[in-house]
């Protein structure tokens, strides 16, 4: 890949400017190092300058524009051709850069998106060989003063870089323990000893040692013996060609022996992964109603820190779905202007437009997975932002909103998976049908349980409180002024948030949210269509009486 235009553009730098949300974006150069595996930039830690960098393998994905909620808010002055966005898998923050020109923006998204194919079709022996440059790059970008000596500054500043997050006091022991001259600082066996700390795992050691004796060398006939302890019916041949397969020494490999790093190059594969590797794709019968599967789900999906005053964004909607999620949640509430936000009610938490989440959704709900994804709304808007909603959901998901049933599907029963793939289904309350008996407005007009735990001890409390009001009106403590500040929150919100607009009734076709009626009353009318939500403490109550 060197040889690639895209690569070689890389490799010489571009000035990009990081877009955030506060202070006005500076140049900074990016660059590929030889490596081809690392990017690297100066930023600042702590307020001091501080040179930075990132592995293409962190890289979870690279989109072309505003594509991120950072670029869409504070991007707009720069040219959407001129701008990307890196994402970072687990928590690291995206990067959303606007480079110079619109060919730049373009070497860099091609660029990193074929490095990052490259280096997932690697085997381990290759990514072995890469590793050795990898580590000496971040050695020389960490040693500031380029004495080929690591105070333990040095070394911090090496352990943020490769994204190790450790305890300073462990990191200093470690340190003082490998810094045999006695000099505060680490320079070559000193270094390479600590880097080997770092990678040590104890357990497979002494597993190694049980199974390898005293010499410490696992033969052939040794590691089927450890393969056959783990249930695994391996013969002879099978031991010879993981040898030759992960072993690190050639020496070692010729003679079919194994040494611990070979044995841990094993056992870090997918080959020694616990979990089946025919079961990373989907293995299971995908046939069945609907409610047969366990839903990978999220609750408060749109927050990206705490629930009482952390962010809301619509990127947590895209981690959710990217990782698998196929249920994610929707706190609405009344907006300005007319437009229904998402956030935690009655707290700090931001908030976002209903509008921009349903957009992520769109453009995020089936990359990793075809089969259908739920809406759970927890509705607190009026009757006319309802509507609102209804609309933006028909409008921006267009024929991926399932609004009316499957054609000739079996009524007494919900479709499944596999009938279901590209299907966004909204899960919330729904008005009686003109043709079913008026079940009155009272199930509409009940809490929504799905708020769980917040809303049952609100509610004991509140009886605690009214307990002890009537103990004290009999002692003579008189107050009428006291009652309305007991009445629980969701009483004082019934305005018209209680009803549900015709319109957003309309698109709730499979999963209709209903007051549990009681497990006898299920059981005997059975409504498939129809779903409860409970606390974790109602839910632990029905085991216990009725599991």
């Amino acid at each position: 890949l060197t040889e690639d235009e895209d690569v070689q553009r890389m490799l010489r730098g571009s000035l990009l400017r990081k877009i955030k949300s506060r202070g006005v974006p500076r140049e900074r150069l990016f660059r590929l190092q030889e490596d081809g595996a690392t990017v690297c930039f100066e930023g600042r830690f702590r307020g001091a300058r501080s040179p930075q960098s990132f592995s293409v393998l962190h890289i979870e994905g690279v989109r072309e524009g505003h594509q991120s909620e950072g670029l869409r808010k504070y991007g707009a002055t720069f040219p959407e051709r001129h701008c990307f966005t890196i994402v970072l898998k687990g928590k690291l923050k995206n990067l959303d850069l606007a480079a110079r020109g619109e060919e730049d923006a373009r070497h860099w998204v091609q660029g990193l998106t074929k490095l990052m194919g490259r280096l997932q079709a690697m085997s381990q022996p290759e990514k072995l060989d890469q590793y050795p440059f990898w580590i000496h790059g971040v050695l020389q970008r960490a040693d500031r003063n380029k004495d080929n000596k690591m105070s333990f500054r040095e070394v911090k500043s090496m352990l943020r870089m490769i994204n190790i997050d450790m305890d300073d006091g462990y990191a200093y022991r470690l340190f003082k323990e490998c810094d045999h001259s006695g000099n505060e600082r680490l320079e070559g066996r000193e270094l390479e000893e600590f880097c080997r700390r770092l990678l040590r795992r104890p357990e497979l050691e002494e597993l190694f040692g049980h199974y390898s004796g005293e010499d410490l060398v696992l033969s052939a006939e040794e590691l089927q013996d450890f393969l056959r302890d783990q249930g695994e019916d391996a013969s002879l041949r099978q031991a010879r060609a993981i040898i030759r397969t992960y072993e690190l020494n050639e020496k070692a490999r010729q003679q079919d022996l194994m040494m611990l790093d070979g044995f841990m190059m094993y056992l870090l594969s997918a080959a020694g992964d616990i979990l089946n590797q025919e079961h990373t794709k989907v293995h299971q019968d995908m046939s069945q109603p609907l409610c047969h599967y366990f839903i990978s789900s999220s609750h408060n999906t749109y927050l990206t820190r705490n629930q009482i005053g952390g962010t809301s964004s619509t990127e947590a909607y895209v981690r959710a779905l990217m990782s698998g999620c196929r249920c994610v949640e929707l706190d609405c509430w009344e907006g300005s202007d007319g437009e229904p936000i998402v956030y935690h009610g009655h707290t700090l938490t931001s908030k976002i437009l209903f509008r921009d989440v349903i957009e992520s959704i769109r453009d995020y709900a089936f990359k990793q997975s075809p089969y259908p994804v739920i809406l759970s709304l927890e509705n607190h808007c009026g009757l006319e932002q309802q509507a609102t909603m209804a609309h933006h959901m028909r409008a921006i998901l267009g024929d991926m909103l399932l609004a009316q049933p499957l054609e000739g599907q079996d009524p007494h029963s919900l479709p499944s998976p596999e009938q279901l793939k590209g299907k966004v289904l909204v899960k919330g309350k729904k008005l009686p049908e003109p043709w079913q008996k008026p079940q009155g407005m009272t199930s509409l007009l009940e809490p929504e349980e799905e708020e769980e735990e917040e809303e049952e001890e609100e509610e004991e409390k509140f009886q605690e409180r009214s307990r002890r009001q009537v103990r004290g009106s009999l002692c003579g403590v008189k107050g009428p002024q006291h009652a309305m500040a007991l009445t629980p929150r969701w009483f004082l919100q019934a305005k018209d948030a209680s009803q549900v607009a015709p319109e957003l009734s309309a698109v709730v076709v499979y999963c209709q949210a209903v007051p549990f009626p009681g497990l006898a009353h299920a059981l005997r009318h059975p409504q498939p269509w129809q779903m409860s939500s409970f606390s974790e403490r109602k839910a632990r109550k029905l085991i216990k009486e009725a599991g």
